[in-house]
C-alpha cells in the first residue's frame, strides 16, 4: 500500500465538513480561505460535483471546504440567495469573492483555487471600500 493511500484511509475525518448557519461566522473567522458547496441529496449535478469538491479538499488541506445541505440549512442558503444548486461560494479573509451556481469541472475548480490564492487582498479590500463609498 502506498503512503498516500494509507494517509487517505487512516484519516479520522473527512476533508470536507458540514456547515450550518450557526457555524458560518466562526468558520469564516478561523479560516483564511473557505469554499462552500451548497447542495441537496436529490440533486444530480450536486452528486456529480461532490467527488470533485472532495478531491480538491484533499489536495488543498490548508483551505476549509464546507458543504451546506440546502434542505437542512434553508436559512443559510437563503442568506446567500441560493436559487440553483449546486452553488459554490468562495471566501478569502472573510470577503466573498465568488458565488456561482453550476457544477465546476476539476480543472475549473483548481484554477479558481489558484486565482483565489494569488489575489492581492489589500487591493481587494481597497476596491471593496471604494465601491462601498461610491468611488470607481
Amino acid at each position: 500500500m502506498k503512503l498516500n493511500e494509507m494517509n487517505r484511509k487512516g484519516r479520522s475525518q473527512m476533508s470536507t465538513t458540514n456547515l450550518t448557519f450557526k457555524q458560518l461566522d466562526e468558520t469564516l473567522e478561523k479560516n483564511d480561505i473557505v469554499l462552500i458547496d451548497f447542495f441537496a441529496d436529490w440533486c444530480g449535478p450536486c452528486k456529480t460535483f461532490a467527488p470533485v469538491f472532495e478531491e480538491a479538499s484533499e489536495k488543498h488541506q490548508d483551505i476549509k471546504f464546507a458543504k451546506c445541505n440546502t434542505e437542512q440549512e434553508q436559512q443559510l442558503a437563503a442568506a446567500f440567495g441560493v436559487r440553483s444548486i449546486p452553488t459554490l461560494a468562495v471566501f478569502r479573509e472573510k470577503i466573498l469573492l465568488f458565488l456561482q451556481p453550476g457544477a465546476l469541472p476539476k480543472s475549473a475548480l483548481d484554477e479558481l483555487v489558484t486565482q483565489v490564492r494569488g489575489l492581492d487582498m489589500d487591493e481587494v479590500r481597497k476596491k471593496e471600500k471604494d465601491a462601498s463609498e461610491g468611488k470607481n
